[in-house]
């Protein structure tokens, strides 16, 4: 099964990915969507947040452990992508918890979810994390697509309202990084 295929099937899949949740009493937010619903976007959010964890990782990876000419700019680029990729986890996070559904709680839940390759090479090369990345931001924005349609599905448009934003900064990403990549010294 490819990539794409496994992250197609995990953000509109009818199988559960975690299970079928039992919410505790004291975290059961009253919605008007029925179990079913829930569990829809629950399950298409969930592996949304684990990649934006891992692609924040990543980022933040690749801010760090820059060398270079471009040092100073993707040094500043990388960590502002990281910046917005941090604030998403929390709106996805607690749009899951709005409806009543249930979210991470714990990096092996991240792993289990995520579907963005770690990176832990000891040393890429500033134009081949470019890449990386971006290749990275178009599986993001293909994944929130798909969560968009289930949640839309699902009734639940206040969440496809919030991936809609989420994407828009995807695709900020994704078009800053295509033109970083656009330079004609900065080979992969």
């Amino acid at each position: 099964m490819s990539t794409q295929e496994k992250t197609q099937g995990k953000a509109i899949n009818a199988k559960p990915i975690m299970g079928k949740q039992k919410v505790p009493a004291q975290l059961a937010t009253v919605t008007d969507l029925n179990s079913e619903e829930v569990q829809a976007v629950s399950n298409a959010v969930n592996p949304l947040i684990a990649d934006a964890f891992a692609l924040y990782t990543k980022t933040k990876n690749f801010h760090w452990h820059l060398s270079g000419s471009h040092f100073r700019d993707y040094h500043k680029l990388f960590d502002q992508q990281a910046g917005t990729i941090l604030a998403s986890i929390d709106v996805m996070a607690e749009r899951v918890r709005r409806i009543g559904g249930t979210t991470i709680r714990s990096i092996s839940m991240i792993s289990e979810l995520q579907t963005i390759k770690d990176d832990n090479d000891d040393f890429v090369p500033p134009g081949e994390m470019v890449k990386r990345l971006m290749d990275d931001n178009t599986h993001i924005a293909q994944m929130i697509r798909a969560a968009i349609e289930a949640a839309e599905h699902s009734r639940d448009n206040a969440t496809a309202n919030a991936l809609e934003e989420i994407l828009d900064e995807t695709e900020r990403r994704k078009w800053f990084l295509f033109e970083v990549m656009q330079g004609k010294d900065n080979t992969v």
